[in-house]
Order: structure tokens, then sequence, then C-alpha cells
């Protein structure tokens, strides 16, 4: 009990723990990850290149920055790392519609099955 105890502690009063912004800022940017997955059953006809654009582009970004910090954000990095994935697979998805035929692709990427 006092394991765990000590540990939830520590979690609680670690630099980038739950009293901080540096907790909650990337903890509700999984919104944003969240929302481009959900974006994975949408028509590839409806992706935006500078939104897509963008959103890789802070996944980028921020990862890189978050391991260059200190304390290192695993929170931050883990976001990022999943927002640019994410991205990146959205933009492939309307790169492979739009180009696709000119390179001998098929237009279509299968949407991902609903689970349900």
């Amino acid at each position: 009990m006092a394991a765990s105890s000590s540990r939830l502690m520590q979690f609680w009063n670690h630099p980038a723990g739950p009293k901080t912004i540096h907790f909650w800022a990337p903890t509700f940017k999984w919104g944003i990850t969240l929302a481009n997955v959900a974006d994975f059953w949408r028509p590839a006809d409806r992706i935006s290149y500078p939104q897509q654009t963008a959103v890789t582009a802070t996944g980028l970004i921020w990862s890189r920055f978050s391991t260059q910090i200190t304390p290192v954000n695993y929170n931050l990095l883990t976001v990022n790392a999943f927002m640019a994935v994410t991205g990146i697979y959205q933009l492939s998805r309307k790169l492979r519609l739009d180009y696709g035929e000119q390179l001998g692709l098929s237009p279509k990427i299968p949407a991902p099955k609903a689970v349900k």
C-alpha cells in the first residue's frame, strides 16, 4: 500500500503532473487526435490538405520539442506522435484519391470497418 501511495505522490508532485498545464494541455490535445481518427470513416474527398498538413506538422514539431525539454513530457510526446501518424495517414488517403490514378494505384483506400 505504501509503495502505491508513494508512486501516486510522485506522479501528483511531478513537474509535468496533474497540478500543471504541462499535464492538462497534452491530455486535452488527445481530443484533436481522436477527432482525426474518427475522420478515418469520412470520404477521402472531404479531407482538407491545409488541415491535415497542419495536424501533421504540429505533431512532428511538438514530438521533437517534447524530447528536448526537461523533464521529458511523455504525454506530450505520445499525443503528438499519434497526431503526426493520423495526419500522415489522412494525407495519404487524400493524395491517393487525387493522384493515385496517375501513379497506377487504386484511387481508394478502403475505409476501416466500424466496430460494433
